[in-house]
């Protein structure tokens, strides 16, 4: 599942230890296992060898460039939201041909530059983007690719903020918009329409809604009468946080590939959490020990919110482990365990990493492990409180490479200005 384990009772992060990288970066800090991640990609590789889909990460789970290569190097392409994403991803010199673009509100001049750089195909969420991407294409006198984006309204059984494919959300297009766009597609001179996409959610842990998706969609082209090449699943597969039995790949293959039977379509599927969700952890030091009157002990960390806000916002779970777990002789732990609520230093009664965590007594500058945040962690931190953010960093065996520093006050205040006269 992943390579993070202890070793004599401290915990590693493949051969090296996680204190160690605490001790020569500084605390808080991310910490990402590159065999992790290598690990995960190639079991979906795997699992769909048969039909040798297009598997494009959807970065938007983790976007930093060593992650990114690390991926590409390896046959994966990229899924792309934003043309800051189209910058990254031509950084690492990903292949044209390996990226789709995603996003309900591409700009102008995102479309521009992606038809310029000469991408695979636009994911169209709705019957205006269509028009801008015709209009554009028209003026640059090229054709570009697009798929539909249907939204098949059907329940994928995860948090609400990150369910994308039932009819209240503002994701993809509804049946019978989609059916009109491609009965008068002769509208679109400079556009293919080449195929659908769907895309139903995030930390889906069954089968059952990519099923029910699928099938539903299936059902729909059938009614068509025309040529579709590609045929784009998504994302969404979720991981283990807490007691999550989440499907394996080869179980998640063995599911969908049967829908395809006698289909000839091109697959591309869009996983970012199942490969790199597990992949990372955020090291966090204890500052202070706190008891309230009521009787309840706060671990109180170097780590925030602005850090990592999947507690706070979506009150989702993460794991928190001691990095060293000293024993007495004889083998029993050298410690009593007591109920803590670990919280950082944000002025936000909302500022929490984990509530009622049964952890081995902790004293201040004790260093702490904040499991599966290798996936919307650094890429939805932010400067609030006016904090840096954090260093990342990859460990490859039994090295580790600083692949992003910390950053400075210098660097919270870079391109400000204060007006004359104010």
């Amino acid at each position: 599942m992943h390579r993070f384990h202890y070793r004599n009772d401290t915990l590693y992060a493949e051969d090296v230890p996680v204190g160690e990288a605490a001790r020569r970066f500084g605390t808080p800090l991310y910490l990402y296992s590159h065999g992790t991640i290598v690990d995960h990609y190639l079991k979906i590789k795997e699992a769909f060898r048969e039909v040798e889909p297009l598997i494009c990460f959807s970065m938007k789970a983790n976007s930093s460039s060593a992650v990114l290569a690390s991926l590409v190097k390896r046959g994966a392409g990229l899924d792309i939201v934003s043309g800051g994403e189209l910058y990254r991803s031509r950084r690492v010199k990903c292949p044209a041909s390996r990226i789709v673009y995603a996003s309900v509100g591409k700009r102008e001049d995102e479309i521009d530059e992606a038809i310029r750089a000469g991408i695979l195909l636009f994911n169209v969420e709705s019957e205006p983007e269509l028009r801008m991407i015709n209009r554009r294409a028209h003026a640059r006198r090229k054709k570009v690719m697009v798929t539909l984006r249907l939204n098949p309204d059907v329940e994928a059984h995860t948090h609400h903020y990150i369910t994308t494919g039932k009819s209240e959300n503002k994701f993809g297009l509804d049946f019978n918009t989609a059916r009109a766009i491609i009965r008068f597609s002769n509208r679109y001179k400079n556009v293919d329409i080449a195929g659908v996409h769907i895309h139903i959610g995030s930390q889906i842990t069954e089968a059952q809604p990519f099923v029910a998706a699928i099938r539903k969609t299936l059902r729909f082209i059938d009614t068509l009468g025309v040529v579709i090449r590609y045929f784009n699943i998504g994302g969404g597969m979720g991981i283990v946080y807490d007691k999550e039995r989440p499907q394996g790949a080869n179980e998640f293959a063995a599911k969908v590939l049967p829908l395809f039977e006698d289909r000839d379509f091109k697959l591309i599927l869009e996983p970012g959490r199942f490969i790199v969700g597990n992949s990372g952890i955020l090291v966090t030091r204890v500052v202070y020990i706190k008891k309230s009157a009521s009787g309840k002990h706060f671990a109180i960390v170097d780590a925030g919110m602005n850090d990592l806000i999947r507690p706070s916002l979506y009150s989702a779970y993460h794991e928190i482990l001691p990095v060293d777990c000293p024993r007495q002789a004889g083998g029993a732990r050298s410690r009593r365990t007591v109920k803590y609520d670990v919280v950082g230093p944000i002025c936000e009664s909302g500022d929490f990493l984990g509530k009622d965590r049964v952890l081995p007594e902790l004293k201040e500058g004790d260093l702490l492990a904040v499991m599966g945040a290798g996936a919307y962690g650094y890429a939805m931190s932010s400067n609030y409180n006016s904090r840096p953010r954090l260093p990342e960093v990859m460990v490859i065996k039994n090295r580790v490479h600083l692949v992003r520093p910390r950053e400075t006050y210098a660097d919270l205040v870079r391109g400000e200005k204060v007006p004359k006269g104010i």
